[in-house]
């Protein structure tokens, strides 16, 4: 029997009872003392509810303080994140290569390097010899930095130059000679296009070159100065602005740091997943004319090979060559023979110079490519 119904019975037999005066006292009394039983036991009740709606306050808000201070997963015990650690650790390491490099306005000169083309005698050092005779090239020298693939590349670096950062991956090996199109070798260009994204979301600009590229003259004098992109070109088409029929060559760009040129990055390393098997100047060739592009406002550029030649297009006056590449050339042993030959006409050309030998002509002046015909 509930509580209503105990208090309507109560009432009913009071009215009906038919007993006397005396009696009525007694049943007053009785009534009055079953009034206060029931007060009691509504207010043991209303405290019961109460204690257990506190109850359920305090253990909603305790669930929800975990499950913020646990991620979203509550009662899950808080670890560190120790791949977030080793990465901001790493993060750390680069900025502050970077700012030793650093030019003003924070501006670097980056190249990669693996433990094949940074052998004595090698690629690598044909690259920093072409900074030591080039025409004002050796102070450019100091900002150049080294993005090392191994741990051999990474100690020969760090004996023979100021800036080295080893950028090494747990799972592939890229210290051999990448074959051209091999899986290694398009993880290799993968990484590199996803690290040069860092390099912009860290607010650098930066020229990228690759290692068989030899440096004879400063080229920032050559830069356009309305471009977020620019890029050399395999076979360069005559107008800078001409995105359909030039072919880049992405072994050498200038890049600004800024929204237009990260969100390019980004959209450019996620678009392997839509072209696989290719690397990224062919990715690069797929996307050039991406509505996404005009969408961003980039703003992209393509150097001319008068200054910055190469094996498939040579630069025909070495009175404004900026850079020369060892492009169109498959074979370590190939490249390092013909890098070799370029550096010996530069210093012809230099030796010319100072005694005013030079002659006019048409053809080459440089003997390549040769065993990288």
């Amino acid at each position: 029997m509930d509580l209503v119904q105990l208090t309507t019975k109560m009432a009913a037999e009071k009215m009906f009872s038919g007993e006397d005066f005396n009696g009525q006292q007694t049943k007053d009394q009785s009534y009055g003392n079953d009034i206060k039983h029931v007060l009691n036991v509504f207010q043991r009740v209303g405290l019961i509810f109460a204690a257990a709606f506190l109850a359920c306050i305090v253990l909603y808000h305790a669930a929800f303080s975990l499950q913020v201070f646990s991620g979203g997963f509550a009662f899950s015990p808080v670890k560190p994140n120790l791949s977030s650690s080793a990465s901001l650790e790493a993060e750390s390491k680069l900025e502050n290569v970077l700012l030793k490099a650093s030019m003003p306005h924070k501006t670097v000169i980056l190249t990669t390097l693996n433990e094949a083309w940074a052998a004595p005698n090698s690629v690598f050092d044909l690259f920093l010899e072409s900074f030591r005779i080039g025409n004002g090239t050796l102070k450019l020298l100091d900002h150049v930095v080294v993005i090392t693939m191994d741990d051999k590349a990474y100690n020969r670096c760090i004996a023979i130059h100021p800036h080295c950062y080893s950028l090494t991956t747990n799972d592939t090996d890229f210290s051999g000679e990448a074959g051209f199109q091999t899986q290694v070798y398009l993880k290799m260009m993968w990484r590199r296009i996803e690290f040069l994204g860092t390099i912009i979301d860290l607010g650098y600009n930066f020229i990228f070159t690759d290692t068989d590229i030899m440096w004879f003259r400063n080229p920032f004098p050559r830069f356009h100065s309305n471009a977020d992109f620019q890029i050399a070109c395999d076979f360069f088409r005559g107008n800078p602005s001409d995105i359909k029929r030039n072919l880049p060559n992405g072994g050498f760009t200038y890049v600004k740091s800024n929204k237009q040129t990260s969100k390019f990055y980004k959209f450019w390393y996620k678009s392997r997943e839509k072209y696989p098997g290719l690397h990224d100047q062919d990715v690069l060739n797929k996307i050039k004319q991406d509505p996404y592009i005009h969408k961003i406002g980039l703003r992209i550029k393509f150097l001319d090979t008068v200054y910055f030649g190469g094996f498939c297009e040579p630069s025909k006056d070495l009175n404004k060559v900026c850079t020369m590449h060892a492009n169109c050339c498959v074979g370590l042993s190939k490249k390092v023979y013909d890098l070799n030959i370029i550096l010996g006409d530069w210093q012809n050309y230099l030796s010319a110079v100072r005694n005013d030998t030079r002659k006019l002509s048409n053809s080459s002046p440089w003997n390549v490519p040769n065993h990288c015909k």
